[in-house]
């Protein structure tokens, strides 16, 4: 059985992973400038459901496919490269475009795009093989040698509710700087900014190599 102090100690390495700099930390803030703080927590679920998917893929052995594999390795880090050139190459044009109004949460339209956040987020993170071979690495440092189904649902459920308060935060404080952020000049350097960095991240994935 998983103990308090292995529990404690997991925790700590993943919100050191949720805090590193990467496209998750990417697709938060950007959509919670775009979108709003409601737009930038549901982007932070999305990859909070793909850290929950990768935590219980890594236990049941098919994140193994990812170091055992180069082919599967290199799919779902094709696909994961695309998508995130993707976000990056749409967030360029915007800022080309000179930025544009900032959406109102309390408008019907932007709500029924909430979808959109959930899954920039989730596929954002779920396509990153990284992301698997991350828990294929840490996961059984923390699992009981005996460890029963219930341990890696524990500690899988445990990464949820850190990565989720991590992003909140994030969001949150993101949100709270949108009056700054909707200026013209200040929208268009972030939409660049991020942009930039997306496609960066996105050449970064795609040039990477299995472990």
């Amino acid at each position: 059985m998983t103990t308090v102090g292995q529990t404690v100690a997991f925790a700590g390495v993943i919100a050191l992973a949720a805090a590193s700099p990467g496209p998750d930390f990417a697709v938060v803030v950007r959509r919670s400038v775009v979108a709003g703080r409601v737009h930038g927590m549901v982007a932070g679920l999305g990859i909070a459901v793909g850290v929950f998917v990768w935590s219980v893929a890594a236990a049941m052995g098919v994140a193994a496919l990812l170091t055992a594999s180069a082919v599967a390795f290199t799919v779902v880090k094709m696909a994961g490269a695309a998508y995130l050139l993707w976000l990056g190459v749409s967030a360029l044009l915007a800022a080309k475009r000179g930025g544009g109004p900032l959406d109102q949460e309390d408008r019907p339209q932007t709500s029924a795009r909430a979808w959109v956040s959930f899954r920039d987020g989730l596929l954002c993170n779920v396509l990153n093989p990284k992301a698997g071979v991350f828990f294929i690495a840490v996961l059984p440092q923390f699992v009981p040698v005996d460890g029963a189904t219930a341990d890696v649902l524990l500690l899988s459920l445990v990464a949820v509710a850190v990565t989720v308060a991590w992003f909140f935060t994030v969001a949150n404080l993101v949100a709270a700087l949108r009056r700054v952020l909707a200026r013209p000049a200040v929208r268009r350097s972030l939409d660049a900014l991020t942009g930039a960095v997306m496609v960066g991240l996105g050449i970064r994935l795609a040039a990477s190599t299995a472990p």
